[in-house]
């Protein structure tokens, strides 16, 4: 079981209890962390002074006193008046991920709510109860306000209790009303109290979440995107001398080395490498180790950003010792925003210079000496279009890459009456990346696809040829999956095939 405190979240830990249903609990030191900061809270409503966020309103009324007796109102009305997301549901793994980082972010210690919150949060999570959140409606950078509080919906409620108002949630498969649902998971919902309403709603989360898986699909995407390229260089009897280490030592990046290591791995004991006896490759071969090298850097730098994120206090305002409240900006999405953009245009190009593999293994006059489109038989060229329609696909997917790698973060409107006068765009960028992660999963698959069947094809050129190592290991996987095809088929369900075997990491375990 994994224990939370605050301080110590991974995104693999994210991914075990997002998709894979790892169950979760409060360490010890995070109970300890939680208390201490009730307590700080409890005495600051015993004195008069205005703190905001605890007795005042918020955003442009931040300036209007709050009587005590009308605290708990205050939470509830932040809730329902918030909750105005649109759009279709998140899916339910972004929606765990989220659920599991709030609880975090309360556990650091800093946000006054009781230890009944976040441990609902995780009652939630255990037992499978999952809010239906809409993807749309956040400027991430009051934080995810309208995103977080259709969550809080379903886990929190008021004096009349109405089920109308409690949001909606997925329990054993069903869609229903939340207060239905945590009924039916047996979790009793919360009435919160002062700041419990802020601290809930308040920060990127949703965008952290989404970042975070996106992050641990990244990783598989560019591994196999390694993989599809080795495939390919045999495929077109390519150079490696491109890939020598050497050359990548005199650059000094190194995720240009490791592309270019991980290639030569898989392609040792070849021997249809340097076949055509061409001086260079063309740049989507010769240049592959420095263009999805670079995505690798740009992954590590993203990761450094989000898994501080997801362990860090992004509420507003923040408790500290002594009864000390500060107020700031720690809920802005910025880093988050930004480091999306970064990962959302290195997957893109990515996806290009697949792109641009695909299309050379089906041009008669660039894949050396194969058949146009693949197509088996020459007398059968125009009965049969071969792959054809596949690179149309991933050509489809690259441009609309390339419109949603356009930054994000970049832009701005004010709101709240200019109190809240630059925004991070975060859960745009956020979003906009991991459908950059999906489009990109398809073409990788695609030129997988098309590099079987070139190889199939080159083998029958050249029948005592033998593949490296781990080209080898990847054909074999893939004719497991998807047997060779000499005619025109439907290829679709066949992509779709290795598209999943893409996600589930089958190649990038090679």
């Amino acid at each position: 079981m994994l224990e939370i405190d605050g301080h110590h979240l991974s995104i693999a830990d994210i991914v075990a209890v997002a998709r894979y249903k790892e169950p979760v609990s409060l360490s010890a030191e995070g109970v300890e962390s939680i208390r201490r900061s009730r307590q700080w809270l409890e005495r600051i409503l015993q004195d008069d002074r205005p703190v905001y966020g605890i007795n005042t309103g918020f955003g442009i009324f931040a300036e209007r006193r709050i009587k005590a007796e009308a605290r708990d109102r205050l939470s509830r009305n932040l809730i329902l008046s918030h909750a105005v997301a649109t759009g279709s549901p998140l899916p339910e793994d972004v929606v765990r991920a989220a659920m599991l980082i709030r609880a975090n972010t309360l556990t650091r210690g800093h946000s006054g709510v009781r230890v009944e919150v976040v441990q609902t949060l995780l009652d939630m999570l255990n037992r499978g109860v999952t809010p239906i959140v809409p993807e749309q409606g956040s400027l991430g950078s009051s934080g995810d306000l309208a995103l977080l509080s259709h969550l809080a919906l379903v886990f929190s409620t008021d004096a009349e209790d109405r089920r109308e108002d409690s949001g909606w949630a997925s329990y054993k498969g069903q869609i229903m009303q939340g207060k239905d649902a945590m009924q039916a998971a047996g979790i009793e919902r919360l009435i919160l109290g002062a700041k419990e309403g802020l601290a809930i709603n308040n920060g990127a989360t949703f965008s952290a979440a989404i970042a975070a898986l996106a992050i641990h699909d990244t990783e598989i995407l560019l591994r196999t995107a390694e993989v599809a390229l080795a495939m390919t260089l045999e495929a077109i009897m390519g150079c490696i001398e491109a890939f020598d280490a050497r050359i990548q030592a005199a650059r000094g990046h190194p995720g240009q080395a490791r592309v270019a290591e991980h290639v030569r791995g898989l392609t040792q004991g070849s021997t249809l490498l340097g076949r055509a006896q061409r001086v260079q490759d063309a740049y989507s071969l010769r240049c592959a180790p420095q263009v999805q090298g670079a995505a690798w850097d740009t992954l590590a730098f993203v990761i450094q950003v989000i898994e501080r994120e997801i362990n860090a206090a992004t509420d507003n305002p923040l408790l500290f010792e002594d009864g000390v409240v500060l107020s700031g900006g720690n809920f802005h999405g910025e880093p988050i925003g930004m480091a999306m953009d970064f990962l959302g245009i290195a997957v893109a190009e990515v996806a290009a210079i697949a792109e641009r593999r695909i299309f050379r293994l089906t041009d008669g006059k660039l894949n050396g000496g194969l058949p146009p489109m693949l197509v088996d038989y020459p007398d059968a060229a125009g009965l049969n279009s071969g792959l054809m329609m596949p690179q149309y696909t991933a050509a489809s997917l690259v441009l609309e890459n390339q419109t949603l790698a356009h930054p994000d973060s970049v832009h701005s409107l004010p709101t709240s009456g200019e109190q809240e006068d630059h925004n991070a765009n975060a859960m745009t960028a956020a979003r906009h990346a991991r459908q950059i992660v999906l489009n990109t999963a398809h073409v990788i698959a695609i030129e997988l696809y098309t590099a079987g069947r070139a190889l199939d094809l080159r083998l029958r050129q050249y029948p005592e040829a033998r593949l490296g190592r781990g080209t080898y290991e990847a054909y074999r996987l893939l004719r497991e999956r998807v047997p060779y095809q000499a005619g025109d088929a439907w290829w679709g369900p066949e992509i779709e095939t290795v598209r999943a075997m893409v996600q589930e990491g089958r190649f990038a375990q090679i």
